[in-house]
């Protein structure tokens, strides 16, 4: 196999962030001798993380065994997703927001048509429904469990306790229709097809307001793996929390 340099778009900041992770485990855990060390380790996990690099490519990058550099990116994805705030934590941080913004996303995974549970007939592919609450300049705040991809974006929220917890602090929440009826917290487009006069640029206003969320969406998508998912669906949300816990931290 042909191997060549590469580059990665992360700061070396973050690459010393989960090396000082990485050494801490293996202290903790009486860890004596790795074929990589921390740093290079680190690299190993962005490099998957961020490019979507496969295991088998990256094993022969890094002069590893496929199953080492499996079980290498398993610790360090582990290890960060503890790290990604619960629901209950990201409140403490939105609180001392004006509002936030809510909106769901379906992460494109590799099944096959039987997989129905995981078929978005939105999308049109199978995939993960993940739902994202960004501040009001679009910086991701906090990012929930991967649930199927044919939970409809309002069950999902609800599954969350998401409205509850917004309604519960008094927090003003701006969102798509697709959560109309989750409750006073959580403001909606006005529906209906041909809108005049207030009604009109309301929606308008709205659109504005809302259309900031898509860039905390574009923070997660930014991240290669999270573009096309190739694991098992039970390690997704793990996933997920450490990109959360990466962009937070770093």
């Amino acid at each position: 196999m042909l191997v060549c340099p590469s580059g990665i778009d992360l700061s070396s900041r973050t690459l010393g962030h989960l090396s000082g992770l990485l050494a801490g485990q293996r202290r903790r855990i009486g860890s004596r001798w790795r074929r990589l060390t921390c740093g290079w380790q680190a690299l190993l996990v962005l490099a998957h993380l961020r490019c979507g690099d496969t295991y088998a490519r990256l094993a022969a990058g890094f002069r590893i065994g496929i199953a080492t550099a499996y079980r290498y990116i398993r610790e360090a994805v582990d290890l960060l997703a503890a790290l990604a705030p619960t629901l209950e934590q990201a409140m403490t941080t939105v609180r001392k927001k004006a509002y936030v913004i809510l909106d769901g996303t379906v992460l494109p995974i590799d099944r096959i048509a039987a997989d129905q549970p995981y078929y978005s007939g939105k999308k049109k592919h199978h995939g993960m429904n993940v739902q994202v609450l960004a501040d009001p300049a679009g910086r991701l705040i906090w990012a929930s469990d991967a649930l199927p991809g044919s939970t409809h974006d309002l069950t999902a929220a609800r599954t969350h306790g998401i409205p509850a917890a917004l309604a519960a602090d008094d927090i003003k929440c701006w969102a798509d229709k697709a959560y109309q009826g989750a409750g006073p917290a959580i403001r909606v487009p006005i529906r209906g097809k041909h809108l005049r006069g207030w009604r009109r640029r309301h929606n308008r206003n709205h659109a504005k307001i809302r259309n900031l969320g898509e860039r905390a969406m574009a923070i997660l998508k930014s991240w290669q793996l999270l573009r096309k998912l190739r694991c098992s669906t039970t390690r997704i949300t793990a996933a997920v929390r450490a990109v959360v816990a990466l962009e937070l931290t770093t």
